[in-house]
């Protein structure tokens, strides 16, 4: 049985500097604070809170002197002064395509557009997003933007893990409703790349396996895109969710990774897969492994 392992999967830029941040604060400090789970991966939280780490939601916990790190999906500006004001020393692991995103929906409101936020609204980085507006204007499904009203303007920004195909058809909405209509398209090149490639791995495998933290909402995208390609698709967090059933009569198997799922977990699910054919278990062939492949 072959495993072919996509080559994008896992940490992207933005979560792996993050990541450091983190790592450089605590060996800088000892202790330090972050507002939510700075990335949405429960297995690399357990280990940052070893490291020292303490995950609170609770601002008022912070003490003068006490050093806390933005999460990767960013904040408001309130929470930045709020920290600032209360003498913590704050390290911003906003990723910086998060904060173009900022920029450009405050950008939109400068000149005079209503701004629409495509996105979950209860996910951290629209919060954020939102936080830098006035009047922000949020939707998160097809139904929700046919339910907009027309309008003479409109900006448009989205959350950076949103499917492009989601994004497409409410443009395409938007369109002719909006006789204005300015739109960013904030979907971060690594989102749309891990997109891409599970669509093509999923259609290649008999098997695939998508690893990241099931409060991640770009492992969740790619699961939802696997899954409506190949039915024969499973979202795992760790190699201890895999069902060796789940591979009966497989030839090959896909495995990719949301942007943040750190490389020693792929690595546990490979090897996990990998032992698993070698004992037979699977389907009695040996396991070829072409981490990286052609995608």
């Amino acid at each position: 049985m072959e495993i072919k392992v996509a080559k994008s999967a896992g940490f992207c830029w933005g979560v792996k500097r993050a990541v450091n941040m983190a790592v450089e604060a605590l060996e800088k400090d000892g202790r330090a604070y972050c507002l939510g789970e700075l990335i949405h991966n429960r297995r690399e939280i357990e280990r940052l809170r070893k490291l020292g780490m303490d995950f609170i939601e609770d601002m008022d916990a912070v003490k003068k002197g006490d050093t806390v790190v933005i999460r990767s999906h960013g904040v408001a500006p309130s929470v930045i002064e709020f920290l600032k004001g209360r003498g913590a020393r704050v390290v911003d692991a906003t990723c910086p395509f998060v904060k173009d995103v900022h920029e450009k929906a405050m950008k939109l409101e400068r000149e005079g557009y209503p701004v629409l936020i495509l996105g979950n609204p209860k996910h951290p980085e629209v919060i954020g997003i939102a936080g830098h507006l006035k009047e922000p204007i949020i939707a998160s499904t097809v139904e929700e933007v046919e339910a907009l009203p027309k309008m003479p303007r409109l900006g448009v920004v989205c959350q950076t893990t949103l499917n492009l195909n989601f994004f497409k058809e409410a443009i395409s909405l938007l369109a002719l409703k909006v006789k204005e209509l300015k739109v960013y398209n904030t979907i971060c090149s690594a989102t749309s790349i891990r997109q891409r490639e599970t669509r093509k791995l999923a259609g290649q495998v008999d098997v695939m396996l998508i690893i990241g933290g099931k409060n991640s909402s770009n492992t969740t995208k790619l699961y939802q895109i696997s899954k409506s390609v190949n039915p024969r698709s499973y979202h795992v967090e760790s190699k201890d969710e895999i069902d060796p059933a789940w591979f009966e009569g497989a030839k090959s198997v896909g495995i990719t990774a949301g942007a943040s799922t750190p490389a020693w977990v792929i690595d546990e699910v490979v090897q996990f897969v990998k032992d698993l054919g070698k004992g037979g278990v699977l389907s009695g062939r040996g396991v070829c492994q072409t981490a990286g492949g052609e995608l």
